[in-house]
């Protein structure tokens, strides 16, 4: 009996021992197990308590089961209890979506795991934040989810920073917009009176017939078109360029023959303030490259030009090397005036001048602005070292492409149409344009000549007059009332009849994805507004096969012709600088030059000015040009 109570206590007791207790009476391996056991759970339950970010096990209800502390504090209560007492009947009452609960469960139908699942939650006081869910599911040996258990990450101050980068991006994105939508609308608006302007000039000036004087006064107003349309075209390059909506040409040239000109061109200038001008390029300078030669001319002259009109005595220089094989470096050095250091770092800003170049009152301060764009978007750079009294260095690097003199690109010699070849047939040529003025000028440019021409004011009569009149051509503004030219060009090509009518886009645009535009919409070839006459001839001849009847051309054995031998003999007494100038100003028709020039010829040789005159007015450009290369080559 006594034994029995005391095996009976003996047993109470072992029932009633502490896990220590426990451990002191066990095998070394047991002992060792559970105290492993204990120290693992104690550093999970310190990990759990501990933690900056949320942890969760919830039920398949969606019902926290069990949250630490962090959680608790990031939906706003006070402990983890709290949460789970006063969470809702269901957990999608959390979410400002409820079917992101529904998305959550869905998602392990197909994996275990889920990262980054981001929804908005209502916290205790209302509030609302961004959360993404890392979880995972438990599931049984059957392979049922039994719960779901994971880690919560606020993430309300990143989706924040990434709201206001996207209000940044669209407000940039509708800034540019608007840029572009400025462009279209001044390019159309500028552009299409210019037309008129300098189409009727060249019309008019076609007739033999005028009195000197009036031919005088006609040329003036063209001029002044050409010099306002350049102006205009300045103004808007800037504005491409800064909506990102200017492209790049790449031509073969001769460089080499661009340096002389240049060379030529500025010597007369150099010449008359009585200046120094030297030209150097080492000798691995390649002779023939490929890159964008019009954005290229246009920044050698915006600087060569800056550094004569800053310069009073010394001299200016343009150094040309060769980096590597495809790298050159231009370095434009003068002896003027210089730049005060607080002044450089505006220097190429738009619209701005130096305090020496507000006090010459000359240019609009656009050039070194349009010069570092252009040569960025050639993939160049520009720098500029300056001293107050001592003189200024810009530099520029320009990635090119060398080919060979096989490569060039050829140019065609432009003639002065006066009618058509006989025996052709009778071509009939449709002007679709809403502006009555830009009608009448291509239709009194064709119909003396003996095409057939009608007109549409929008596409909707266009589209009418084709199907009944069957024209050969159209020339289709795209910017109308009622039917736009693209829409008409693409009901028109829409039929087999329609595929074999060529339809050529006359447009005030200046942006080059308006080139892309309309041929993607059917237009055979694209044509810019304003035009030149023998534009309109070439493409009517490069789709019709028309053939012209064109005024004597004087470049022809010009040596025969006694009076252009006179002219000859004049030009090449003319100093060889002024002369490389004139040649110059002819072939980028700088009018406003031309007349300088002419009026210092006439100071000299006035018969020889009247006579170089006439060949402006008439726009005998390339007549012209094969005279004074005639001259040049009696001086060599």
């Amino acid at each position: 009996m006594v034994q029995e109570t005391h095996s009976g206590r003996r047993e109470l007791e072992k029932d009633t021992q502490s896990p220590e207790d426990t451990l002191l009476n066990s095998p070394k391996e047991l002992k060792r197990d559970r105290l492993e056991r204990i120290s693992t759970e104690s550093q999970y339950r310190s990990i759990f308590d501990n933690a900056v970010e949320g942890i969760f096990q919830t039920s398949l209800e969606g019902l926290y089961i069990r949250v630490n502390p962090a959680l608790a504090r990031m939906y706003g209560y006070e402990s983890p209890e709290e949460l789970i007492a006063c969470q809702p009947n269901s957990h999608n009452q959390l979410y400002v979506e409820p079917h992101r609960r529904q998305e959550f469960q869905s998602l392990f139908a197909t994996q275990d795991t889920l990262t980054q699942f981001e929804s908005q939650i209502y916290r205790k006081d209302g509030k609302i934040i961004w959360i993404a869910e890392h979880a995972r599911a438990v599931r049984d040996e059957n392979g049922d989810i039994i719960y779901y258990e994971g880690f919560v990450e606020d993430i309300t101050e990143r989706k924040e920073v990434e709201a206001n980068l996207q209000k940044a991006k669209e407000a940039a994105e509708a800034a540019n917009q608007a840029k572009s939508s400025f462009i279209a609308n001044m390019s159309h608006e500028l552009r299409t009176p210019l037309n008129a302007i300098l189409g009727f000039s060249q019309l008019m000036l076609r007739n033999n017939n005028l009195e000197k004087n009036d031919r005088d006064n006609l040329g003036i107003i063209f001029r002044s078109g050409e010099h306002l349309l350049n102006l205009i075209n300045q103004v808007l390059d800037l504005s491409k360029i800064e909506a990102g909506k200017i492209s790049i040409n790449l031509k073969n040239f001769h460089l080499y023959r661009l340096l002389d000109d240049l060379e030529d061109m500025f010597g007369f200038k150099a010449e008359e303030k009585g200046l120094d001008l030297i030209f150097q390029r080492c000798a691995d300078v390649p002779e023939y490259i490929r890159t964008d030669e019009v954005k290229l001319r246009q920044v050698l002259i915006n600087l060569l030009n800056n550094a004569l009109k800053f310069t009073d005595g010394g001299g200016v220089s343009l150094k040309i090397f060769a980096l590597s094989e495809g790298c050159l470096q231009f370095q434009i050095e003068d002896t003027g005036v210089g730049i005060g250091p607080e002044e450089i770092k505006h220097l190429f800003s738009a619209f701005v001048q130096t305090q020496s170049g507000k006090s010459i009152q000359e240019g609009t301060g656009l050039g070194l602005a349009i010069s570092k764009k252009f040569l960025q978007l050639l993939g160049g750079e520009i720098t500029v070292k300056s001293e107050l009294g001592k003189g200024t260095i810009f530099s520029f690097t320009l990635p090119v492409e060398i080919i060979t003199a096989g490569d060039l690109d050829t140019k065609q010699i432009k003639h002065q149409v006066i009618g058509l070849a006989p025996a052709q047939p009778v071509y009939k040529i449709l002007v679709v344009d809403d502006k009555f003025i830009n009608r009448q000028l291509v239709r009194q440019l064709l119909q003396p000549l003996g095409f057939c021409v009608e007109e549409a004011s929008n596409g909707l009569e266009a589209v009418d007059i084709w199907r009944r009149w069957h024209p050969h051509l159209i020339w289709m503004d795209m910017r109308m009332p009622v039917l736009n030219g693209y829409e008409a060009t693409e009901q028109i090509k829409s039929t087999a009849e329609g595929q074999a009518t060529v339809i050529i886009a006359l447009t005030a645009s200046v942006f080059e994805e308006e080139k892309t535009l309309v041929l993607s919409r059917g237009c055979d070839d694209f044509l810019r507004k304003p035009f030149r006459q023998e534009e309109i001839f070439e493409m009517m001849a490069k789709y019709l096969g028309v053939k012209y009847i064109f005024a004597e051309d004087t470049t022809v054995d010009i040596k025969e012709n006694n009076a252009s031998g006179d002219i000859i003999d004049d030009l090449a007494r003319l100093p060889s600088a002024l002369l490389a100038e004139l040649a110059q100003s002819v072939e980028y028709v700088d009018l406003e030059n031309v007349k300088v020039l002419l009026e210092r010829i006439g100071d000299e040789n006035l018969s020889l000015s009247a006579n170089l005159e006439d060949y402006v007015n008439n726009f005998e450009y390339e007549a012209l040009l094969g005279i004074i290369a005639s001259a040049k080559q009696q001086l060599q």
